[in-house]
């Protein structure tokens, strides 16, 4: 399936994506890295604007939470809860408690096709910190399954603390990404940058709008083996987060059934005012494959974009709140 170019906008333009617009501005592009991938952010910028203290800010705000939730350093507050003894409780900093929060309720609400206590299951499969060759062992998996699962965690939102229920490994790597982006984008409105676009390793926020008085337009991404009609986003106060294997291989893994997601379903866009939610979203939509994703995306009225492999042809579902945006 190919043609032209769909367009996709907000029913409604939020009217913070119009303050503060400045015609005269100039674009200018910050980069660096971050999570094992790269950031890159795009702002309309006075000529007062420090750019490069405003990068070394966003750069401090990222290795931040870095430290706060990776799951490759050792060092983290993360891999610290990790370590903890059974039945110990854990005092979480902001932004680790901000996306547990949001990460058990997107569980809860999915049955577990998203759970961030996962990481018993993507080291048994070598996708952490500990790569390993060929699949794990049966023994190995029902270890790593015996010891997962969001349902074992006691978490207190009030003092913002978790508890560690017994040798459990949380990977927050599904939702830690599209936060940080929420985060950086928060970071420049908090500098005076209101117009602006996030992006980090493929996860994107748009706020405002460009110079020129365009929105920031995002194409979703396709799989490249794949035959869509191409579908461009307005960003205006909007994220979107894409899920799938083209990229980093095969790394999907069903959290209920510790076992690899191959369901058909190459990759799903989700649009979402926040680029966390977004990201947790597309990773359990992904698992749930393309009827039980759809109906999903349907009762979470969750703009969404799920393509499938069917044989040699490509299968494209819409959901409904994404059909509204379509330009006519």
């Amino acid at each position: 399936m190919s043609g032209p170019m769909r367009i996709a906008v907000p029913a409604i333009l939020d009217a913070d994506a119009l303050a503060g617009h400045d015609p005269a501005a100039r674009i200018a592009d910050l980069a660096g890295e971050t999570m094992g991938t790269g950031w890159h952010v795009r702002l309309a910028a006075g000529p007062d604007r420090d750019l490069a203290g405003l990068r070394a800010a966003i750069q401090r705000r990222l290795d931040d939470i870095v430290a706060q939730m990776s799951h490759w350093a050792a060092d983290s507050r993360l891999r610290a809860f990790n370590d903890l003894p059974a039945g110990h409780w854990m005092a979480l900093p902001g932004d680790f408690a901000m996306v547990m929060a949001a990460g058990l309720a997107i569980a809860e609400h999915t049955g577990g096709a998203f759970d961030p206590a996962i990481g018993r299951l993507t080291d048994a499969y070598g996708l952490g910190p500990d790569p390993r060759a060929g699949e794990p062992a049966g023994a190995v998996l029902a270890e790593a399954l015996a010891h997962s699962g969001w349902r074992r965690l006691a978490f207190d939102a009030a003092s913002a603390r978790l508890r560690q229920p017994g040798r459990l490994w949380l990977d927050l790597s599904g939702i830690a990404k599209g936060h940080a982006v929420d985060v950086i984008a928060d970071l420049l409105g908090a500098h005076g940058v209101r117009h602006c676009l996030v992006e980090i390793g493929g996860e994107l926020a748009g706020r405002g709008m460009r110079p020129d008085g365009d929105p920031w337009w995002v194409d979703l991404e396709t799989p490249p083996d794949l035959c869509a009609r191409p579908l461009r986003l307005a960003l205006h106060q909007l994220a979107v987060a894409t899920s799938g294997n083209y990229v980093r291989g095969d790394h999907s893994l069903d959290p209920r059934t510790g076992r690899r997601v191959r369901n058909g379903v190459a990759s799903v866009s989700v649009i979402h005012i926040r680029a966390m939610e977004a990201d947790a979203w597309a990773t359990a939509l992904t698992v749930l494959g393309l009827d039980e994703g759809a109906a999903m995306a349907v009762r979470e009225n969750l703009a969404a974009r799920i393509l499938a492999r069917d044989g040699a042809m490509t299968r494209e579902w819409l959901s409904p709140a994404l059909e509204a945006m379509l330009a006519d």
